[in-house]
């Protein structure tokens, strides 16, 4: 195996268990006598070594600034069954804290270092569970993951691997990017629907975004559920109409959704109609968030926002920040006297306080008193590995405006 040797002191941070090594860090690459290439390819397991040459662990080499993914730390290799290993582990934990039962098939397995398998994400719906690799080392090892799924996870058949858009853009990738790793089922999107918290909801994995659906706000959306009897409701950004969905059922008086999508539109249609065939206080509308917002004033006292990322990348923060800014300032404007607003930033570059300075500035300048009900993240199956803060992504406020 290639020997990645660390600068002097640069192994502290794996002392404390950060799964990141990055490129800067690395004095000298040992590669094995028997490998047949003149550098590591990405992908490639390598052993990483302090500068005295002590064994800080294994992982995943890749080119870019973060130059190593830690899989397993005081080993200089992986052992026989580690995959189905580190499954086990996350089943267990999702099984103990209540998320696996008859109410709820639909649930995050993997969540990349929070489940201390970096570049890995994998959700499950009912008897399908959907991969994204977002490292080449994971897409290499993709189909011993599925088989590993397959074996540790309870009623899993079908696994499908949906990596198209998560890979890095330049790498060179062999192999598919999309498709059926493992297919005892047919289950076709059209067809499939999964249930969260005794809702159903349509998942169309094959060119829905992320693994199909947005699994990240299940808390979220049924503490929204909480607040929605007898209030007009708007679902900016709605996608698929998970908030939408669990204000229906919480009695909301209208619910509003909109999307710049048609193809949204149309889903959220779909899963409204599935779950309350003879609602007539929900109506839908592909339309650009902003436009939209140009003129609601006092037509809703209860909106979510929860826009796509705004900021990607560390390059994009101060224009992501403004985004949020100009985005809440219109909410808070124009909701009514006593509103509810549920907003949210799933932007990992942009952190808590940045985001609630940012909520801060939209509130100071339109002038209405404001109050934080709620602090929200993300749930327990996106749990946030100690040693790696960088994992807490999604940030969220529940806003009350007089």
């Amino acid at each position: 195996m290639t020997i990645i040797q660390l600068k002097p002191k640069k192994d502290e941070s794996l002392l404390r268990f950060h799964p990141w090594v990055f490129s800067g860090a690395i004095n000298k690459i040992l590669l094995d006598p028997h490998y047949p290439f003149d550098a590591p390819q990405e992908g490639d397991l390598v052993c990483v070594k302090s500068s005295e040459g002590k064994i800080m662990g294994v992982g995943h080499y890749q080119i870019g600034s973060i130059a190593v993914r830690m899989l397993e730390f005081f080993v200089s290799e992986l052992p026989e069954n580690f995959w189905e290993q580190r499954i086990t582990s996350a089943y267990n934990l999702r099984e103990s804290v209540g998320l696996v039962s008859s109410e709820n098939n639909t649930y995050r397995l993997i969540h990349g270092e929070g489940d201390f398998l970096p570049g890995l994400v994998i959700d499950v719906y009912a008897n399908t569970a959907v991969i994204q690799a977002h490292s080449i080392g994971m897409h290499l090892q993709r189909l011993q993951i599925a088989e590993a799924v397959i074996k540790v996870v309870p009623g899993v058949e079908n696994v499908y691997y949906k990596s198209d858009d998560t890979l890095p853009f330049k790498a060179t990738i062999e192999g598919d990017r999309v498709g059926y790793l493992i297919q005892t089922q047919t289950a076709m999107p059209d067809e499939f629907w999964a249930k969260e918290n005794d809702l159903y909801f349509r998942i169309d994995w094959l060119k829905g975004q992320k693994t199909g659906f947005f699994v990240d706000q299940r808390e979220n959306r049924a503490l929204l559920e909480r607040y929605a009897r007898g209030r007009d409701v708007l679902n900016m950004f709605c996608y698929s109409g998970g908030f939408s969905v669990y204000a229906l059922r919480g009695g909301a008086h209208l619910v509003h959704s909109v999307d710049v999508s048609e193809k949204a539109i149309a889903l959220v249609r779909d899963n409204v109609h599935y779950n309350f065939p003879t609602q007539t206080n929900h109506e839908a509308y592909a339309q650009e968030a902003f436009s939209f917002m140009s003129n609601i004033r006092d037509k809703y006292d209860l909106i979510i926002l929860d826009p796509p990322a705004f900021a990607k990348h560390r390059d994009a923060i101060h224009n992501a920040l403004r985004g949020y800014q100009r985005i809440n300032a219109k909410a808070i404007e124009q909701i009514r006297k006593g509103g509810i607003l549920f907003t949210f930033s799933c932007s990992q570059a942009i952190d808590k306080d940045m985001f609630r300075r940012a909520v801060f500035s939209a509130a100071a300048q339109v002038g209405r008193k404001v109050r934080i009900l709620h602090q929200l993240h993300q749930p327990q199956d996106h749990p946030i590995n100690i040693y790696h803060p960088e994992g807490e992504y999604l940030k969220g406020l529940v806003l009350y405006v007089e």
